[in-house]
Order: structure tokens, then C-alpha cells, then sequence
């Protein structure tokens, strides 16, 4: 008996906040477990709080407790039946199933289940119930009917009804189309007579396997009695047991979902007959992170949700209600309707997810093209800076003029509108020309990186039929090229003024701009063709980055990477400065430092790996810029809050977006980390884009689920140049925008929506990954490593994070002297170097899984003579062993020859610049260019001993 004070409330609710289960719990090494507390209120009513722990009873008992305290208070004590021993019934229950039987039962079940079944992602089935919040609703009696009409006229249980549609919201909220949880099965079922009367735990929960896929509704729910019907037989078999079957791990669960369907007696809940005594509710807890009750009263249907928190259980039983709307609606209209398209979302979150978050429609040229915009740019500020290079400038009216002369230089030589050229250039003035150029003679350009392998050049080249390679003077050209070639002079004579006027072509906003090759999974690149109207989206009025004339922009990216068109275009269309960087000064610190602060940047876009090893020393010129993009792939939270804390930019952006989005599809605005934050959000569309999230099936998650991104709106590239079937399979139609013609582009990236309305990116739904910024196809480098004849399979994985992320080749193949040396010197020929795997693997055969699939999770961790290695000599004199100690703590190879390669075993230009870092610290002097162009150990440490030789002025740079 309690003593309560009537100050702190109504005595029931005291009762209830001090024994609340999510934090009041029995003490299982004391008896009772069956206990009851008793309080008097202000009127004199005794409240009497029952305590019972689930291990000595279920909810048949608490209604046959109850129901025997109900004859006791009425004076009919003398009509209980005799009690029956809990022994006896245990003892009756087991003759049932031999563990043979069960074993065969749950293998047929189970044995395809690979993945576990869990909503939103959550995984913890041993939690103490405390962080779970319940909700509790009763269903409209008009669906009450229905469901109970449809189970009648197909000879099925409500019960299936019920699983079917539980089945549904796990799968639309864990992605799966074998789903897979736990239902609680009565457990009396074999425990004879007086069972319904016996008091104990005889409750067991099993789990039951629903297909939601392509079956007709009518056909699924038949297969779902079927289940239930043969899981009944196994009611008394373990958990342990069944979860052996599957083909999970035993070490994870095999489900995190529950579903309680029980018949409840009304009679025994309600106060008829008992003057004085009112039943006040109850509570119960679970320890798995979703559980759905479904209460059957004969009459009614109740549902309650207990869900661990932030997911609201409000919510799962709305899923809950309208998948058993729509699968009553299919029954009586559609029974043939695949079950795996019925909908669970309420109205109003699909609303949220599909128009609310994507109102992004914002007005912008969106029928005009790039050049007549920046043509307009220089007739409105003709003397306004355009270009800068190093001490170079030029002015709108200047740039504009050499654009329009080489234009009618290409147009002389049979550049026809709509035609495709070749630009084969560095980061350059003459590239920014070329570009406007091909754009005034109607025609569109395609970038290619001048570091990408002569075979590839040439392949590009060839697939997209240029007409035409403009490059600059200095640019070493391919043997064997088949188009003509057209080399670009350093313009000193300004030639006639009527050259230099605007040329008037006709073209649609709707007209490509630029191809641009991305890595493709069959082997082969792809090109991305993007349109004027997808490129002025992103830079006009885009609700991101308000670019203005004072503005310089740093054009820092790859001209063969989608990050330069924001770079190019975000300038130069809004009247700013285009100031171009070239690749020794971006990866050498104190050079970029000096530059943006000479060059007065204001707006800086760099790729995540350079961002995470420059932060801290951009920290004395960041507060200058005014707009600072990150993006390319994921960012370390801790690198973020280190520039938030120290000097950070005026704004920081973090971007997401594949090239067949044209750059940007999202930008996240950075102001703040929460402490311990994981995961920076990737943000929301950016204007005139639309993002959703789908399941496979092309039906939007519920809020928090995971799903594929597919982008919508104006930014949707054209398609694959030459690739109709792959156009067709990413390209779709847009069903949730009202505009005719409208398309999405399925992106192959996972992603859910926060409550926010932010999108955080999770990965990939297939291999693609990403190296340094460039998005890559697995596919592409395992189709070349196959066309070695010794090579029998190959697979390739990313290994690491960041910036130690590298590529791992994997082969099958036979014992081959060089084989290792062999293959990677073959891909560095035919893939540009950030596709070149920095190990290859040999193995006799790949490792399996039970169902005979790639055991990607076996794979060995490359060993040293995964590298591509020289023969071994020890480095030679302090110079080299040095330089060998830096390449071997950056590299993480243990033994380094004098005669190796830095690029043949692994390294790249953001660990370049790392190794000069470290040589830095150590007093030795050593430019980036230099790391290229001398790459063997030995050949590196004389250049880096002549440098010693020459006085290094200080580092004027204060941080």
C-alpha cells in the first residue's frame, strides 16, 4: 500500500508515472513476479496497480486472472473450474513435433531469407523496452466489415488478413520483398483440455516468412492462411531453431518486427455488474523495437503500436490502417493487382514527400541557351572582368570576341549545329573559349581529360563522332587519330572586328550543350548529354548560390568533371570572374592559398578527398569566401567541425548530384553539428529539381525508410549518347509531376528523408563507388581485367575510407609469373589512373556463399605481392630511405623498393600531396609536378637532393 500526496495528481496517473515500464522494472532474482499495488484518492477509492512479469504469464492469463477476481468480488467463486497444474499442460504441449520435424518445417521457410527483415533500418531486439512509446487506436467500423466480409467470402482467417497487410508496411519500411518477423502464436493449441483456463507462459513467437511481391493480392493472402496455417503446427518450436534455418548470420537477428493478433474478450475488460470498480487500462512492454497488436473484439478491431523511439508508433499504426484499406480495396476491385503495389502511405505523408518537399518551381530562362545569356552578360558589362588566369585577364567584350572568331573558325572547317567536339585541354583560358565557341557555332562539346589513357581518348573520340579535336598548342595528341585536328594559337592579333560579332544561330533551350563520359558498368563509358535548359537551372536563380558580379569563382574542377559546369557557368552567366586554377597550384597548399587570396575568391567548389586534406590549411582564407561547396562523395564530420570551429566560410554547402542530374540535385547548408552526428545530411533539390525516394517496386518509402533516389525536374540530362536500352532503363517516365513528357533518372543511390525534410545519402544499390570525387564502375575495370586470357572471373572492391580509399582487383586465375605487374600495367593503358586498382589479388577460385553467390565479405585483405612491385632493392642513403618511410606510412605497404613506382602502388594526387606535406615537415622541398613526372623512388629522391641545394624562401603564410 502507497501513501500519496493528492497535490501530485489524480492517484491513477501517480501509479502510472511511478511504475511506468519504461523505467520501473521487477526484480527477477526476487519472488513474487505477480505483484499489486494499492492507493486511496481523495474520495476514498482504493486504486489497485497490477505488476506482472511476462515470464510467468501471457495475456490468456491475465484475462483468466482477472476473470477469477471478478467471481470472487460477485460472489461466484464456486462456478471457477478447477485449476489445472501449468505441468501438465507443458507436459501435454510437448509431445507434439519431434526437432526433426521443425528443422525440415523452418529450412523450407527460410533457407532463401539472406537478409533480416528491419523496418528503418533498426536492428536491436534485446533493448529493455525503455526507449519505446505505444499508441493505441481502434479501426472505423466500415473497415472492420469489409475486412471481415472479404476473410469470410475467401474461407480465410481475419488473422491472415492481418499478417498480409503487417507484411506489406514491413516491407515498404525495410526495403525487402521476403519479409520476415515474429508473430506470437497461443501456444494452447496442443495443451489439451482446461487449457484456456490454465494460468502461465505458454505464448511462443515464431517466425512467419510473407512474399510481397509480384503475386496477385487474391493468390498472396491464400498463401499467407497456408503459412500460418503450417506454422501452427510448429507452435512449440524455438526461436533458436527456426532462426538456424536461414541463411543470416546467427550472430544477427533474424527479424526486429512483432505482430500479437488476439482475440480479446470484451466482457471481461468492462465494469457491468461490479458496482464501485472501474478498470482503469494497462500497459505492456516488449523488448523488440516494432511491435503491432492487433486486438479483435469480435465486433471491432483495435490496433496498438509499441515502437522505440524517434519513430512514432501514431505512425506505424496509420501504415497499418491504410495497407489494410488498400488491401480490402484490391480484394473486392483489383484481386489480380500485384500485392506488392498496394500503397501504405496516408494521404498526407505522400503529399509531404511528393509536393511539399518538391515545390521547388522557380522562375529562370529556361527557353533561352548559355551562350545568348552570356552574350547578353558582355553587351550589359562589356569592361567587367570575365577570365583570369595567373596575370592574364580578359573582359566580357574580350572573351566574347575570341568566342565568336574561333566559332566561325569551326563553321569554315564543316562544324555543323548539333555536331560534337572534341576538347582536349587543361584547365585554361583557351578551354573556357573553346567551350563558348562550340556553343556559338551551334554545336556541342565534349570534354576529355588530357590524363586519361590514349585508347580511352581515342574511344571517346570515336563513340561520340566528333567532328572535329580542338586542343590547345602544347597538348600531346594520340597516334592514330581519324578526325581533324585544330590546335588553338594564343590570340595576339585581335583579326577583324566583324569576326569578333555575335553569330545569331538558331537553337532551343531543349539543344545539348555537352557530352560528358562517365564510367559504365558494361565496360564501356557512357556519355551524358546535358541540355542548355538542365545547365542554366543550376546557375540562375537555383535557390543554392546566389552568384553576383563581384563574385570570383575558383574553376578548380577536372574538364572532363561535371563539377567545372557550375564552376564555368555560375560566373559567367551572372556577370562574376571566372579565375582559373591550375592542377600544381590546387595541390600544393601555400600555392592555393597565396592564389585565392591574390585572386580575391570569393566562391571555391571542391571534390570531398582534396577538401578533407586542405581544410586546415585554407583556415587563413576561408572566412573570405562567401560560398564554399563540398561534394563528390561523403563528408567527415570531424573535418567539418574542425573548419566550423576555427575560421569557417561565410557558407558552407555540401552538394549531391550524378552528371545524368546535371551537377547539383541537392545542397545541405552547414551551420552546425550536432555532437556526435555520423552522417551530414545531403540536403533538399535544389530549384526547378524534384528528388524521390522509391522502393523497387516505383512506390515513395515511408518517411525514414530507405530507397532509391530518382531525380526529377529541369536538371534530368537527355540520355546515354549511343546507349538507347540503357537510356531507357534510367531514364523513366515522371508519374508524380503534372508536366507532359516529364522524366526522372533513376540514380542507383540510396537515401531516406529525415523528418526535416533533408535528404541523407546511405550508399549504393548496387557496386558503383567512389574514388576521389569520380563516381566508377566496378563493371567497366572487371570487364578489362576478364579480356586477360589467364583471368577466369574478377570483381573489384573499394577498401578503406577517404582519403586511404582505394580500388582492390580481385581475379580467379592460374599461377602466372608478372600476372600482377601484367594486369595493372594493362589497365593504366586503357583507364584513366583513378580507375586503376592499387592491388591485384590472385586466388585460385572466388569464396561462396551458402546460396552460391560471390562471398564478397571473404575475400582476403591484399597482401604486398597484391601490388605491382619491381624487384626489391633497399633504398639507398638518407635521401631515399626518407622518402621510403613516407611511402610507406601513406601507402600502408610495409616494404618499398627503390625501384618502385608511387602511382603502380596505389598512390594518387590527394596522397601526393600528402607526401610533400610530410616531406615538407621534414625540411625537404618537393613540388607535386614533381611526384609525376618522377615517380620511381630512387629517380624522386636525387630531384628532391639537387632541391636541397637550392635556398627554399619561408612560408610567409601565418595560420
Amino acid at each position: 500500500e502507497l501513501t500519496l500526496d493528492p497535490a501530485d495528481g489524480p492517484v491513477s496517473e501517480q501509479l502510472s508515472r511511478r511504475f511506468d515500464p519504461r523505467h520501473y522494472r521487477l526484480n527477477l532474482s526476487e519472488a513474487p513476479l505477480l505483484q499489486f499495488v494499492v492507493a486511496r484518492d481523495t474520495e476514498g477509492r482504493w486504486c489497485l496497480l497490477e505488476l506482472q512479469h511476462h515470464l510467468i504469464g501471457d495475456h490468456t492469463t491475465l484475462e483468466v486472472l482477472h476473470r477469477e477476481i471478478r467471481a470472487f468480488l460477485t460472489g461466484q467463486a464456486e462456478t471457477l473450474p478447477a485449476p489445472v497444474p501449468f505441468r501438465n499442460l507443458v507436459a501435454r504441449a510437448r509431445l507434439g513435433l519431434s526437432q526433426e520435424e521443425h528443422t525440415r518445417f523452418f529450412t523450407e521457410m527460410l533457407w532463401e531469407v539472406a537478409e533480416p527483415t528491419l523496418p528503418f533500418g533498426v536492428a536491436e531486439v534485446h533493448r529493455d523496452g525503455s526507449q519505446v512509446t505505444e499508441f493505441h487506436r481502434m479501426l472505423p467500423a466500415e473497415l472492420n466489415a469489409r475486412l471481415r466480409q472479404q476473410a469470410q467470402q475467401l474461407g480465410v482467417s481475419l488473422a491472415t488478413l492481418c499478417h498480409l497487410a503487417w507484411a506489406q508496411v514491413l516491407s515498404r519500411t525495410s526495403g525487402q520483398e521476403k519479409v520476415v518477423f515474429g508473430t506470437v502464436l497461443f501456444g494452447r493449441m496442443a495443451a489439451g483440455a482446461g487449457a484456456g483456463t490454465g494460468m502461465g507462459l505458454f505464448i511462443n513467437t515464431l517466425p512467419l516468412r510473407l512474399d510481397i511481391d509480384n503475386t496477385p493480392v487474391r493468390e498472396s493472402v491464400q498463401q499467407a492462411q497456408s503459412r500460418l496455417a503450417g506454422l501452427l503446427a510448429h507452435e512449440h518450436a524455438s526461436l533458436a531453431l527456426a532462426q538456424r534455418c536461414s541463411s543470416i548470420d546467427n550472430a544477427g537477428p533474424l527479424f526486429s518486427a512483432l505482430l500479437n493478433y488476439r482475440h480479446n474478450d470484451v466482457s471481461a475488460l468492462s465494469d457491468e455488474g461490479l458496482s464501485g470498480i472501474e478498470f482503469m487500462g494497462g500497459q505492456e512492454r516488449t523488448n523488440y523495437p516494432f511491435a503491432l497488436s492487433v486486438e479483435d473484439f469480435g465486433t471491432a478491431l483495435g490496433l496498438t503500436a509499441q515502437v522505440v523511439e524517434p519513430f512514432g508508433p501514431e505512425r506505424v499504426c496509420d501504415y497499418m490502417q491504410q495497407a489494410l484499406e488498400s488491401l480490402a480495396e484490391a480484394l473486392a476491385h483489383t484481386p489480380d493487382r500485384p500485392v506488392g503495389a498496394l500503397d501504405i502511405l496516408p494521404a498526407a505523408e505522400r503529399t509531404l514527400l511528393l509536393t511539399t518537399w518538391n515545390a521547388t518551381e522557380t522562375p529562370y530562362p529556361e527557353d533561352l541557351c548559355i551562350h545568348w545569356l552570356f552574350e547578353r552578360q558582355a553587351a550589359t558589362t562589356p569592361g567587367a572582368i570575365a577570365l583570369v588566369y595567373e596575370n592574364q585577364l580578359l573582359s566580357y567584350a574580350e572573351l566574347n570576341a575570341r568566342a565568336n572568331r574561333l566559332a566561325r573558325q569551326l563553321i569554315a572547317l564543316g562544324v555543323l549545329p548539333g555536331g560534337h567536339i572534341a576538347l582536349l585541354f587543361e584547365r585554361s583560358i583557351a578551354l573556357v573559349v573553346a567551350q563558348l565557341a562550340v556553343l556559338k557555332a551551334g554545336a556541342v562539346y565534349v570534354p576529355i581529360d588530357p590524363d586519361t589513357p590514349d585508347e580511352r581518348k581515342l574511344w571517346v573520340i570515336q563513340d561520340c563522332a566528333a567532328q572535329l579535336l580542338l586542343t590547345d598548342e602544347h597538348m600531346a595528341i594520340p597516334d592514330n587519330l581519324a578526325v581533324p585536328l585544330l590546335r588553338m594559337k594564343e590570340e595576339t592579333d585581335p583579326g577583324r572586328e566583324d569576326d569578333g560579332r555575335d553569330l545569331n544561330l538558331t537553337r532551343l533551350g531543349s539543344d545539348a550543350v555537352y557530352v560528358m563520359y562517365t564510367s559504365g558498368s558494361t565496360g564501356v563509358p557512357k556519355g551524358v548529354i546535358v541540355s542548355h535548359r538542365a545547365v542554366i537551372r543550376l546557375v540562375i536563380n537555383n535557390g543554392y548560390a546566389e552568384i553576383e558580379p563581384d563574385d570570383r569563382v575558383a574553376f578548380t574542377a577536372n574538364p572532363a568533371f561535371d563539377a567545372g559546369t557550375f564552376e564555368v557557368w555560375a560566373p559567367l552567366l551572372n556577370g562574376g570572374a571566372l579565375v582559373v586554377i591550375d592542377r600544381s597550384t590546387l595541390l600544393t597548399p601555400q600555392q592555393l592559398v597565396r592564389a585565392l587570396q591574390s585572386h580575391c575568391i570569393t566562391v571555391l567548389s571542391l571534390v570531398v578527398g582534396l577538401f578533407n586534406r586542405l581544410a586546415g590549411e585554407l583556415s587563413p582564407v576561408l572566412p573570405q569566401i562567401k560560398i564554399l561547396i563540398v561534394g563528390g562523395d561523403v563528408l567527415d564530420p570531424n573535418v567539418i567541425d574542425q573548419v566550423l570551429t576555427g575560421n569557417p566560410p561565410q557558407q558552407l554547402l555540401q552538394a549531391y548530384g550524378p552528371s545524368e542530374g546535371t551537377t547539383f540535385t541537392t545542397t545541405y547548408r552547414i551551420m552546425a553539428l550536432a555532437q556526435g552526428i555520423t552522417s551530414i545530411p545531403i540536403g533538399r533539390p535544389i530549384a526547378n529539381t524534384r528528388v524521390y525516394v522509391l522502393d523497387a517496386k516505383g512506390l515513395p518509402v515511408p518517411l525514414g525508410a530507405v530507397g532509391e533516389m530518382y531525380i526529377g525536374g529541369d536538371g534530368v540530362a537527355k540520355g546515354y549518347l549511343n546507349r538507347p536500352e540503357l537510356t531507357a532503363e534510367r531514364f523513366l517516365a515522371d508519374p508524380f509531376s503534372d508536366k507532359p513528357d516529364a522524366r526522372m533518372y533513376r540514380t542507383g543511390d540510396l537515401a531516406r528523408y529525415l523528418p526535416d525534410g533533408n535528404l541523407e545519402f546511405l550508399g549504393r544499390t548496387d557496386q558503383q563507388v567512389k574514388i576521389r570525387g569520380f563516381r566508377i564502375e566496378p563493371g567497366e575495370i572487371e570487364a578489362r581485367l576478364a579480356e586477360h586470357p589467364a583471368v577466369r572471373e574478377a570483381v573489384v572492391l573499394a577498401h578503406g575510407k577517404g582519403l586511404d580509399k582505394r580500388l582492390v582487383a580481385y581475379v580467379a586465375a592460374d599461377m602466372e609469373e608478372g600476372l600482377v605487374n601484367n594486369l595493372r600495367e594493362r589497365l593504366s593503358q586503357v583507364l584513366p589512373e583513378y580507375m586503376v586498382p592499387a592491388a591485384v589479388v590472385r586466388l585460385d577460385r572466388f569464396p561462396l556463399t551458402p546460396n552460391g553467390k560471390l562471398d564478397r565479405r571473404a575475400l582476403p585483405v591484399p597482401g604486398e605481392d597484391a601490388f605491382a612491385r619491381q624487384r626489391y632493392a633497399a633504398p639507398q642513403g638518407a635521401t631515399e630511405t626518407a622518402l621510403a618511410a613516407v611511402w610507406r606510412e601513406l601507402l600502408s605497404i610495409e616494404k618499398i623498393s627503390r625501384h618502385d613506382n608511387f602511382f603502380a602502388l596505389g598512390g594518387h594526387s590527394l596522397l601526393a600531396v600528402r607526401v610533400i606535406e610530410h616531406l615538407r615537415q621534414q625540411g625537404l622541398t618537393l613540388a607535386v609536378r614533381d611526384l609525376f613526372q618522377t615517380p620511381v623512388l630512387a629517380n624522386l629522391a636525387q630531384k628532391l637532393e639537387q632541391y636541397a641545394t637550392v635556398p627554399v624562401p619561408a612560408n610567409v603564410i601565418t595560420p
